[in-house]
């Protein structure tokens, strides 16, 4: 193989030619990089690994080589899992009872999302200084676009993407795996294929046959019970949709065919959009022992509104619509929304808007969850003006940012209002 298809990965060299050993010639280094159209593609996407999980770890390294869980009390879920505990069939979203019956020597550790939070920004700021075509998708996964920049950092694409890691991995403490293509969806596909501390490479020429074998899961949009539809059609591999032409799945699957007819041919003509909008901020919880009563629920609602309202806060944004979301003891999903008259980032607001909700609902069903947040995004400066049907409204918005001071000062714990004192351990 020629120059055009390999990177050292630990050194950032090209070879000429792939060595008999398949060690890199310059540095010694096992991890080679192999693909014809590896210095050509420009899409990529980047995923820390077990992200939660490893700021632990690098924290703490008494338990860097135990499984570790990041997650609530026993009636809470998984938040993350390194690839430890992974190997227990410990996963994400799993309720932590399982979790724990799986892996019952692991290491629990309640989620510290100020921490993850700094470490995401930290992530995020190594991104931006070789591209600004950064697109985040959570505090630990972004796309990127590179188109350009080889001139400027006079490496290609993929030389940047393995400095990129390297750099993580040295100022953050944390590894992360990429995926490189020539859009979106692949590079999504292609940082799953080889994780931890993967790079896989899908390109033009084998994107056809790489996703013909693929079940029709790893398709972006097609759930469970598209997945369960497609099943009871025999439609399991792409491969099937593939020899099936856009007006078929169109008529068959309405809009969700015409995305997947692009996306089975390899097509995805979404560009990588540094701004993309906030379509909401929310928080929940999960209690240990499900709960009935109004002014227990109540108090919880609060302290999620304060949540919720410091991170608008945070982001400079806010919301024009208040969303509450109850889980049953059955776990039945129960959400009731309301319109405000003007959008807001105050958590007395949204505490005002959601308890009248959480009270028409709180009338006997044993409730296992609580979480409330807002929509409809819209920036800070918009938020909250004088109202002089609410003459009060500005009054209590004045102590909020007061208090606001006061914990950014001194400590979230530092001042709370007294409705939310008596809340019981969740």
């Amino acid at each position: 193989m020629t120059a055009g298809g390999l990177l050292c990965r630990d050194c950032l060299a090209r070879p000429t030619r792939e060595p008999a050993d398949r060690r890199c010639p310059h540095c010694r280094s096992p991890r080679l990089l192999r693909h014809d159209e590896l210095h050509d593609l420009t899409i990529a996407h980047l995923d820390c690994d077990a992200f939660y999980a490893s700021v632990e770890k690098r924290d703490d390294p008494s338990i860097r080589n135990k499984p570790v869980i990041v997650g609530g009390g026993r009636r809470g879920v998984v938040s993350a899992a390194c690839y430890v505990a992974r190997t227990f069939g410990v996963h994400s979203a799993m309720p932590m009872f399982k979790a724990l019956r799986a892996c019952p020597d692991a290491v629990v550790i309640r989620p510290d999302m100020t921490k993850y939070a700094e470490a995401g920004r930290q992530v995020r700021a190594v991104l931006q200084d070789y591209t600004p075509l950064v697109e985040p998708l959570s505090l630990d996964e972004a796309f990127l676009d590179l188109s350009g920049t080889e001139r400027l950092h006079a490496r290609s694409a993929a030389q940047t993407l393995a400095l990129i890691v390297r750099r993580i991995q040295q100022e953050v403490g944390v590894t992360a795996s990429v995926g490189l293509s020539y859009n979106k969806f692949l590079a999504k596909i292609a940082s799953d294929l080889d994780k931890p501390r993967g790079f896989a490479v899908i390109g033009r020429g084998d994107a056809l046959e790489f996703l013909a074998g693929q079940p029709v899961s790893i398709l972006w949009g097609v759930g469970k019970q598209l997945q369960h539809k497609l099943a009871k059609e025999g439609i399991t591999r792409i491969a099937q949709l593939q020899s099936m032409d856009e007006r078929t799945l169109a008529s068959r699957y309405g809009s969700m065919g015409l995305r997947m007819a692009r996306f089975v041919q390899g097509r995805d003509d979404r560009s990588v959009t540094p701004d993309a909008p906030l379509k909401t901020v929310s928080s929940e919880t999960t209690f240990q022992h499900d709960l009935t009563d109004f002014a227990a629920l109540d108090a919880i609602l609060w302290r999620q509104a304060e949540r919720v309202a410091r991170r608008l806060k945070q982001a400079d944004r806010g919301g024009h619509t208040v969303v509450l979301k109850l889980k049953t003891d059955d776990f039945r999903i129960r959400t009731r929304s309301r319109r405000l008259p003007q959008p807001t980032q105050l958590a007395e607001t949204i505490y005002r808007a959601a308890s009248p909700m959480l009270r028409k609902e709180a009338t006997g069903p044993r409730f296992r969850l609580l979480g409330v947040g807002v929509n409809g995004i819209v920036p800070g400066h918009d938020c909250d003006p004088p109202d002089l049907a609410d003459p009060d409204g500005q009054r209590r918005a004045t102590a909020e940012r007061a208090m606001d001071r006061l914990q950014e000062k001194f400590g979230p714990g530092a001042v709370h209002k007294g409705r939310g004192l008596g809340s019981p351990r969740r």
